[in-house]
């Protein structure tokens, strides 16, 4: 159990909390806005579902050569204002307006009009989200050097973050709606102007209200110059391959890898359940079920599990919180298969509160612990501090991670023998269906605790780590 106390000037006050958490809000909206959006590029553009599926695929090559480039580029900025905050302001009104960009496209154009429209201004939204999201994430990573107030930190702006998951499963209804809109194409057309919006006015807060690590106390900064371009290539290189070196960070991004991937791979499952196993195939009587079981899980994780895990965490250390939070979600994933019952829906309920562990405790213990292992490396490689870096990377894994998941769920739902064009799937289909709904996550959220079961960045080592780094900056 931590003794320690957090002293005041490690503190990171309220404004900027909640300013950081807004940012995670938009970091949040923006990707699960272009989910929902996607699939109406079949319904309400005529996109073929081969093409769609580039659509989604091919902008997430390009993602994972930009995250990098943009982590080392705000590592090494020297500007006035820092190294992240010109980025995420000029990056989240960017983002805004490619999103609404991106999103105007002409129901009544050609198909292949509309796929180069489409991924033309993917191709440009990746660069402008990239900009924001990538020093936004290695700002919190340097927001507080105590042990217990990154925590404290990541918890609270994951419970902003949510308020994300608890509107975006109603885009659905919204769109889809002939009462507010008149065609689906209008809807996607005018609520992409509303999100776009909302993310520009929520995404600039982090850099306007936001405080960053003292640019003095970084040294050995490249030189971001045209003539510099080679050498900063190979600095990048090194740089990558001194984090791939970092063990804990390693046992990071395995674990998250196994605990999201999991979890994404049987997302939509969920919904089939609901619809062909509890309401046989009726989708009118299925009406908002599905929705309310994603707003419920993200009001659930945001007000309940983040603040208990992150209690945790500073009670218990960080590794102990995950280890517990996700065999906690084990047995949330294992009560599905008695929630989701024909005879009473509102069951689906009950495996929520123990089954979000999981996936609420991931991200608030990974980005804290991340912060801890920015401190290892710089005792251990110097200057410059790589949080851009480390945050890009890991953040590049969970992008790996989710393409990989929806691939896999696709041939897992084709092997248990789902057909979309049925309205009414066999007895067989639907237990095989409900087994991997459950087995899946559950496995791999195990694999993870055994991962992260030699996790050694420890309290009191991140703490030891700290005080030597101050004796070398000269700081008091």
């Amino acid at each position: 159990m931590s003794q320690n106390v957090t002293p005041q000037s490690a503190k990171v006050p309220f404004l900027q909390k909640a300013a950081f958490g807004s940012g995670h809000l938009v970091n949040n909206l923006l990707p699960g806005a272009l989910g929902v959006f996607s699939f109406f590029l079949l319904t309400a553009f005529g996109m073929d579902p081969f093409l769609a599926g580039l659509l989604g695929g091919l902008p997430r090559l390009f993602d994972a050569i930009t995250d990098p480039i943009m982590g080392y580029i705000s590592d090494n900025t020297k500007s006035r204002f820092g190294r992240r905050r010109p980025y995420i302001f000029a990056g989240a009104i960017l983002s805004g307006i490619m999103f609404i960009v991106l999103w105007q496209l002409d129901p009544e154009a050609s198909q292949m009009y509309n796929f180069w429209y489409f991924l033309s201004f993917s191709l440009i939204y990746i660069v402008a989200n990239t900009i924001f999201s990538t020093p936004l994430i290695g700002l919190g990573y340097e927001m507080t050097p105590d042990y217990n107030e990154r925590t404290r930190l990541m918890g609270f702006a994951q419970v902003i973050g949510q308020f994300a998951w608890m509107v975006v499963p109603w885009f659905w209804v919204i769109i889809a709606n002939p009462d507010l809109f008149e065609t689906q194409a209008q809807g996607v057309h005018q609520l992409a102007v509303v999100v776009g919006g909302a993310c520009i006015l929520l995404g600039i807060l982090p850099g306007i209200f936001c405080r960053e690590l003292d640019a003095d106390k970084i040294t050995n900064r490249a030189d971001l110059n045209f003539k510099s371009a080679l050498k900063n290539l190979k600095d990048l290189l090194t740089k990558m391959l001194e984090v791939a070196k970092n063990r804990p960070f390693v046992r990071l991004c395995g674990a998250t890898f196994l605990v999201f991937n999991g979890f994404q791979m049987v997302a939509s499952f969920s919904y089939f359940i609901i619809v062909f196993y509890m309401f046989s195939g009726d989708y009118g009587a299925a009406g908002s079920w599905p929705a309310w079981f994603s707003t419920i899980s993200a009001i659930v994780t945001a007000f309940m599990v983040i603040p208990i895990i992150t209690w945790m965490a500073n009670k218990w250390g960080k590794r102990n919180a995950f280890v517990i939070s996700t065999f906690i979600s084990i047995i949330g994933y294992v009560l599905k298969w008695w929630g989701f019952n024909p005879g009473n829906p509102w069951l689906i309920f009950m495996p929520i509160p123990l089954m979000v562990f999981g996936i609420g405790g991931l991200f608030t213990l990974m980005m804290s612990m991340t912060a801890d292992v920015c401190d290892m490396d710089e005792l251990e490689n110097g200057m410059p501090r790589k949080e851009g870096t480390f945050g890009a990377i890991y953040w590049w894994m969970v992008k790996l991670g989710q393409g990989v998941a929806l691939v896999l769920g696709g041939l897992v739902l084709k092997l248990v023998g789902f057909d979309q064009n049925l309205a009414v799937q066999s007895a067989e289909t639907l237990f095989n269906l409900r087994v991997a709904d459950i087995t899946i996550p559950a496995i791999t959220a195990a694999l993870a605790i055994l991962v992260m079961w030699n996790y050694d960045l420890s309290e009191e080592k991140a703490r030891k780590i700290q005080k030597e780094l101050v004796r070398r900056r000269g700081e008091l």
